[in-house]
């Protein structure tokens, strides 16, 4: 899925990926973590030539992975240059062997580019409850490539049930001088952020300070990875990082900086971009749902119920079988626990409007033509105040079953 049109002033560059930005480089290797197959890679490192300023945001489950541990406590100080990241086993539930794996993984990609080891962040996804095979990424680090034109790799070395690499970049202007930010993610499955199996890493060559970065950073993710959903479980890894290293040069960016607004816009544009990715190539999906929830009492309760709608196995279900059943809509916003008036409520499948304080005449072949689109979009105003939000999920399909009934046989 291409990236949505960009918004005035930013443009998407063609081909562009996490390394597009001035001063990044990266590469990967095959390390035989994963099954072996054509053009697989499964070891990978993303790094700033220079030093660079991180703000991340981690799961917020109780079960959580040696690397969201020992990344968090590398990105406490804001400062950070690489991000090493390994497919097939996550390393979580290892006990202190899983720590130490992890420790030692920030070791290697700390040696290799001549940085601390507390400069390096750390990433393991795939199966939970296996311990890594470390001799295998002593070996793999080594071979690792690191090149500016290396992000693409990078974005395949990161996958696990992904069916394809998931990476942009876009530029903006700010201050009279052109900056870059490029993006990596991954995750299809086990998917429903709360801070997603999802990592997403951003890369700019603005010279942004430290307090706005994490503040706009983590106001961004909320409206972005944090509002998608494929199957309603939230992972043990989720990370997403920013990494600034102010290689185009340019005073300081600050929230109050004539440039603030710029660096915002072009950041929402490409975590949202990554967002709609994730969700559009969720586990055997075949359709991105976008749900747009206004009228709501609070920015909170509109949350609550787009994400609920995007949750609800018996609307993506009805969004699989085009099923204008927009009874299930109304009764994913109930479950959510976000206030209603059904008397002022109004609600659309697609361009058609299907509910307006009571059921509404409509076409129903039409309607179900709304729903064969690869994007379908879900709008309901509940009614009762002027909150909006946006969520993304994806149709439940029986594909899915599949890919998850076999995941470790």
């Amino acid at each position: 899925m291409e990236p949505a049109a960009a918004p005035r002033g930013i443009s998407i560059i063609v081909g562009g990926s996490a390394t597009s930005p001035k001063g990044f480089v990266a590469g990967a290797t095959y390390a035989g973590i994963k099954t072996p197959g054509p053009g697989k890679l499964d070891l990978g490192i993303l790094a700033s030539e220079a030093p660079a300023r991180v703000a991340a945001v981690f799961t917020r489950s109780s079960v959580q992975g040696a690397p969201v541990v020992i990344s968090r406590a590398h990105a406490r100080a804001g400062r950070a240059d690489a991000v090493i990241v390994n497919a097939g086993i996550s390393n979580v539930a290892n006990g202190t062997q899983g720590v130490r794996d992890a420790e030692e993984m920030c070791r290697l990609a700390a040696a290799k580019l001549g940085i601390e080891e507390s400069r390096v962040l750390v990433g393991s996804t795939g199966v939970i409850g296996q311990p890594l095979p470390m001799q295998k990424i002593r070996e793999g680090v080594p071979q690792i490539d690191l090149r500016a034109e290396g992000g693409h790799a990078f974005a395949r070395a990161i996958m696990t049930t992904d069916t394809h690499p998931k990476t942009m970049a876009a530029q903006f202007r700010a201050g009279g001088r052109a900056y870059t930010i490029g993006a990596v993610a991954k995750g299809v499955g086990m998917i429903h952020p709360d801070m997603a199996t999802m990592f997403c890493f951003v890369t700019t060559d603005a010279p942004v300070a430290l307090p706005y970065l994490r503040a706009t950073f983590r106001a961004t993710v909320n409206d972005s990875l944090n509002m998608i959903s494929v199957d309603g479980d939230t992972s043990t890894s989720d990370t997403a990082a920013i990494f600034a290293n102010g290689a185009a040069g340019g005073p300081s960016i600050t929230v109050h900086s004539p440039g603030a607004a710029a660096f915002e816009r072009a950041l929402r544009f490409v975590c949202t971009s990554m967002a709609m990715m994730l969700a559009r190539d969720g586990e055997g999906a075949e359709k991105l749902i976008e749900v747009r929830i206004e009228g709501a009492e609070t920015d909170a309760e509109a949350r609550a119920a787009a994400r609920t709608i995007t949750a609800s196995p018996l609307v993506k279900t009805a969004v699989h079988g085009s099923d204008a059943n927009w009874g299930r809509v109304l009764m994913a916003i109930g479950r959510s626990g976000a206030r209603i008036d059904l008397h002022r409520a109004r609600l659309w499948l697609g361009d058609t409007l299907v509910y307006r304080g009571k059921p509404v005449a409509f076409d129903a072949g039409a309607a179900s033509e709304q729903l064969r689109h690869e994007k379908v979009v879900l709008r309901a105003h509940l009614g009762v105040g002027s909150a909006a939000a946006t969520a993304w999920g994806c149709d439940l399909t029986p594909e899915y079953v599949h890919i998850n009934a076999d995941y470790t046989t």
